[in-house]
């Protein structure tokens, strides 16, 4: 319910009896999520990054959304960063490249959730302007390999395996 505002899109590649085998397929953010965090007297930082992941599997297009944040006892009403500091803190996001192609596409959205990447990029931005609501706004797949069913049954075996341990748990 914590993560309601994040909407994950899956794609069926096979069907299996009654079973459907999905992919991810891309994720964004809800447009009342994206507004509530929109504010007046604060700057607005977003950018994006093409990654190609691990198993060379997909390429990705992520998007990160940033806003500044009032330092500590600071008396001015305004937090807008100025434009240098804007581009040093959308070259920082570049972090998102090594986070995601560091790891396969599996691991990458298990990463979206937690919003590992985000607090990353508010600890490496804190010296240049102080960060705060650092999303990761929308993930979307640009380019993806041909249709593998081995493939797409090997992501599948873990996830049948928990299912099945918890149907005998179950009875």
């Amino acid at each position: 319910e914590q993560q309601s505002f994040r909407k994950i899109k899956l794609r069926i590649d096979e069907v299996q009896g009654k079973n459907c085998l999905t992919n991810f397929h891309g994720m964004y953010f809800t447009s009342d999520k994206l507004l509530s965090l929109v504010r007046k007297w604060q700057t607005l930082i977003e950018a994006h990054v093409d990654v190609k992941t691990t198993d060379s599997y997909r390429l990705i297009r992520l998007f990160v959304l940033a806003f500044t944040k009032r330092r500590p006892n600071q008396v001015r009403k305004t937090t807008y960063a100025q434009t240098s500091q804007i581009h040093e803190i959308q070259e920082i996001f570049e972090i998102m490249t090594g986070e995601a192609s560091s790891c396969d596409l599996k691991e990458l959205v298990q990463r979206f959730v937690p919003e590992a990447i985000g607090r990353k990029i508010e600890k490496h931005t804190r010296n240049i302007y102080p960060l705060q609501n650092v999303y990761l706004r929308q993930a979307k797949i640009l380019k993806a390999p041909k249709f593998d069913v081995s493939k797409l049954l090997e992501l599948h075996a873990e996830s049948t395996d928990v299912v099945s341990k918890i149907k005998i748990d179950y009875e």
